[in-house]
């Protein structure tokens, strides 16, 4: 599927209807998705992609009143246009904000069915302690179902910090150990917890927990990253 991209919108100072075309099939591919209950990595990338697009339209709202100038593509990484000082057509200015201002509305209503369904997944997944949870909790396990395969997953994660600039972020980062596949015999969680105890002696006493959901979503695309983030936010409280 074609992902939606910043130079789709920027490239539309050539042929603006070709650009649309593509744009409206990309948005429309993200739409399916969302209606076969994939969310990630569209939503993010739909969220992206708006945000990079509103600062991009704040320069071109003040770009035809600057000095002579060619608009030469952007800088991803800062998200601004970049120029050379070779003359700038107004027209192809108004071009490329016709085509943002076309296209966000489009991406906002996708973004919209999208968290739709992502709210309705995070209300219907939830994170729950095996045991004794420590004070220590950048490091453990969880286990989650993939009811699609009819599977249980038994991961490792780690929580890890990392700076961007003047920011710091958390990171989860995770492993799948083991699955056990549903219908067989299935230790229960506590049984999961003492087996990685004694199979894992660097974590002694780990934190564990289970994320309990009965929807049958998709597992990489929906359940794993909403359970990734859920988790995120009860080992960082």
């Amino acid at each position: 599927m074609a992902r939606l991209s910043l130079e789709m919108f920027l490239s539309a100072d050539g042929d603006a209807e070709s650009i649309q075309y593509r744009i409206l099939s990309a948005v429309k591919a993200y739409r399916e998705d969302f209606y076969r209950n994939r969310l990630y990595p569209g939503l993010a990338e739909l969220i992206d992609v708006r945000e990079s697009l509103l600062s991009v339209q704040k320069d071109l709202d003040g770009l035809a009143k600057r000095l002579p100038q060619q608009l030469t593509g952007i800088d991803i990484e800062k998200k601004k246009l970049v120029f050379e000082p070779r003359g700038l057509e107004t027209a192809d200015v108004r071009r490329v904000a016709d085509v943002i201002a076309w296209g966000l509305p489009m991406i906002q209503d996708a973004i919209e069915e999208g968290r739709s369904t992502y709210e309705f997944v995070e209300e219907h997944v939830s994170i729950e302690e095996v045991g004794i949870i420590p004070m220590y909790r950048a490091e453990g396990y969880i286990f989650i179902p993939d009811h699609r395969s009819k599977v249980l997953h038994v991961i490792r994660y780690e929580v890890s910090l990392f700076v961007s600039g003047k920011e710091k972020y958390r990171a989860l980062k995770t492993h799948v150990l083991r699955s056990f596949e549903e219908g067989r015999l299935v230790p229960t969680p506590e049984t999961l917890k003492m087996q990685l105890i004694a199979d894992h002696a660097d974590l002694p006493n780990p934190a564990t927990f289970q994320c309990v959901t009965e929807l049958d979503f998709p597992f990489t695309e929906t359940i794993f990253p909403v359970a990734k983030r859920k988790l995120m936010a009860r080992v960082a409280a």
